[in-house]
């Protein structure tokens, strides 16, 4: 998507964008946003892509000032999106050193530098590959969409603005009486043994799901379902006649923990051998845009300096020559850091070198996969898992299976890339956003990196604090009751011990593998006969990595766009009247997102306060079915908002 005429016409003036306020706000929600995630990943094994909720709280803070403008609204969300997405890095990886016996203790520098070079190194990874996804062949981005329609929408005012306001009052009070109040539950499951095998499912009430599936589009929604019913009607019950069925302190689990817990321990295998391979296809499918990105910045900035030839200021990436500089600094130091943590210069040299390149890699697949699904369901954890077994087996191979230091070398390794990866995801969406508004590439890319190093500075305390009020659940042994779950961070301690005792699930991998290629065998017969469905491999990857509750709703979103496409083709609305519904259906899709994650990270407030998970909550048992009326009922009135043809007065 290009930016409109009139922006277009302002890409070569330099309007309002990085200010000094604009830095300051953008330092201050970095960290805040940096500290709420890092509570929510721990605790439920996800976080809220913070993009459109720092937009809506950057034009709130900027309206107190008369100068201000639309591309500094944007360079606030930038930095401020930042920490939300190294919170995700941090908190994913590290509390597994903790969760092993290795660390008693977050100290501070340790993980200051190595979540701030980690998410340095995913600002300049993403640098050569912007034009390939979001200029040559632009991806959706559904969220950086999103929050250039915030933006705008906040920039005109009047209905647009009204729009958002409902739709987010309505997405935030739903998550506010779910989530924190109690009122209702957020999902709803179940689950029921037939024999030695087992049938499971369920489906997440979030409006946000929904606008996520509305805004990517029915294509990649069915996609990310069928990979949920690849693996939870097909994977888990044949899996389950295999295995003895999963017990807990010697109590054998209900059938929908039990599930979950055999798609923990094998079957969600299956969608990390899938990434893999999707992973290294995407970058072989888009290495020409790559390379050619990468050429045209170092031909740029050549007859920049020879003859004053000048870039399109919307088209100004920072200059090649200093990203290159920047990956030597940043891998030098990650180097050093290595090597004080392992000791061993024939250990610590090849194991750096894998660090920087899958960092690369899997820095350049979470793009894609941003672009593909949003931030928010963007599974970095299952890159970071590969990351992870590979780092452990090299490891073995280079210190033996019996070092006791192998797993916790492998997972450090995983958290940089796990940082470089979510920053990655976080700076193509804001990116992707810029772009649709005119802004200047260079100066949100200098941003991004102020918010990563402004979040890197608090994380430590903040992960500190939370272990020592609440400790880390250990999938392993029992915990007292009331510690974080820490979920990816329990799965990676299981990978890399479990490479070091041969343990790993290698044939669900290998199942996974084949899959990714039978898809991208489909996907290539459909690009022959220039089918408009696709089948990229990454979104069913994503699918069966991801569990079926978030791909129903996803699903019925996509269902809601395709369906009113369908009408307007029906009924022959003309191409502005179609625009006006598509810009109408994406403020209310958009608002959704911006109410259920602004009350998300509010909601972390007082329960790290208090340390209570239900400081908030009324019901001691909340009601099943008052949240699936509720669902349905925004779901009609999002269609019934993005039926609308015309302009609102």
């Amino acid at each position: 998507m290009k930016p409109d005429s009139n922006e277009q016409n302002q890409a070569d003036k330099s309007p309002l964008e990085l200010t000094l306020k604009a830095i300051i706000l953008g330092v201050i929600l970095a960290a805040v946003l940096a500290a709420a995630n890092a509570y929510l990943g721990l605790f439920a094994g996800m976080t809220v892509s913070a993009s459109i909720p720092a937009a809506v709280v950057s034009m709130g803070l900027l309206r107190m000032f008369q100068k201000r403008g639309i591309l500094e609204n944007n360079i606030v969300q930038t930095a401020g999106s930042a920490g939300e997405s190294l919170a995700a890095g941090v908190v994913f990886t590290l509390p597994a050193l903790v969760i092993m016996g290795f660390w008693t203790e977050f100290n501070y520098w340790w993980v200051t530098l190595i979540a701030g070079f980690g998410g340095l190194l995913g600002v300049l990874f993403t640098i050569p590959i912007r034009r390939a996804l979001i200029v040559d062949k632009p991806l959706d981005f559904p969220e950086g969409r999103a929050t250039a329609e915030v933006l705008k929408a906040g920039e005109s005012g009047g209905a647009n603005l009204g729009l958002i306001a409902m739709s987010a009052a309505a997405g935030g009070l739903f998550k506010l009486c779910a989530g924190g109040l109690g009122l209702f539950t957020e999902v709803l499951q179940g689950g029921m043994r037939i024999g030695r095998s087992v049938v499971a499912g369920g489906m997440n009430l979030s409006p946000a799901l929904l606008s996520v599936g509305y805004i990517i589009g029915l294509n990649i929604a069915i996609l990310i379902f069928i990979g949920g019913v690849m693996n939870w009607l097909i994977a888990i019950p044949i899996t389950a006649c295999f295995y003895d069925w999963p017990a807990k302190d010697g109590v054998a689990m209900s059938a929908m923990k039990g599930a979950k817990e055999i798609s923990n321990l094998y079957t969600r295998y299956i969608g990390v051998g899938g990434m893999l391979v999707g992973g290294l296809w995407a970058i072989w499918r888009m290495r020409k845009s790559m390379f050619s990105g990468i050429g045209s910045g170092l031909k740029a900035y050549r007859e920049s300096r020879e003859n004053g030839q000048a870039v399109p200021r919307t088209e100004r990436d920072i200059p090649m020559k200093w990203v290159l500089v920047g990956m030597i600094v940043a891998g030098v130091a990650l180097f050093g850091i290595y090597q004080l943590f392992v000791g061993r210069i024939e250990v610590t040299l090849p194991m750096a070198a894998a660090m920087l390149l899958l960092g690369f890699l899997f820095s350049a697949v979470a793009a894609y996969m941003a672009g593909v699904v949003g931030s928010s369901n963007n599974p970095i954890s299952g890159v970071t898992i590969a990351t992870v077994a590979v780092s452990a087996m090299l490891l073995v191979v280079l210190m033996g299976s019996n070092a006791t230091n192998g797993p916790a070398a492998a997972i450090i390794i995983g958290s940089v890339v796990c940082c470089a990866a979510a920053i990655a995801g976080d700076n193509m969406q804001d990116l992707k956003a810029g772009h649709i508004l005119g802004a200047t590439p260079w100066k949100q890319q200098v941003m991004q990196m102020v918010g990563t190093v402004s979040a890197a500075l608090v994380i430590a305390p903040v992960m500190t604090l939370l272990m020592t009020a609440n400790g880390f659940e250990n999938h392993s042994s029992a915990q007292p009751t009331g510690a974080l779950e820490a979920p990816q961070a329990n799965l990676m301690a299981s990978v890399a011990k479990g490479v070091f005792s041969g343990d790993i699930p290698w044939t669900f991998v290998f199942i996974g593998m084949g899959l990714a290629v039978v898809v991208i065998i489909g996907d290539l017969l459909l690009e022959a006969r220039k089918a408009t469905f696709r089948m990229p491999v990454l979104a069913v990857a994503i699918g069966v990595y991801l569990p079926i509750k978030l791909a129903i709703p996803i699903l019925i979103g996509g269902m809601i766009k395709a369906a009113l496409s369908a009408r307007h083709r029906r009924r022959n609305v003309p191409p502005e009247g179609v625009k006006i519904s598509e810009r109408r259906g994406m403020l209310f899709a958009s608002g959704l997102i911006t109410g259920e994650a602004l009350i998300g990270i509010a909601l972390a407030a007082p329960i790290v306060i208090t340390g209570r998970q239900d400081v908030l909550q009324v019901l001691d048992k909340p009601y099943v079915w008052p949240g699936v009326i509720i669902l349905a009922a925004i779901a009609v009135w999002m269609t019934v908002v993005a039926s609308r043809t015309e302009e609102s007065s």
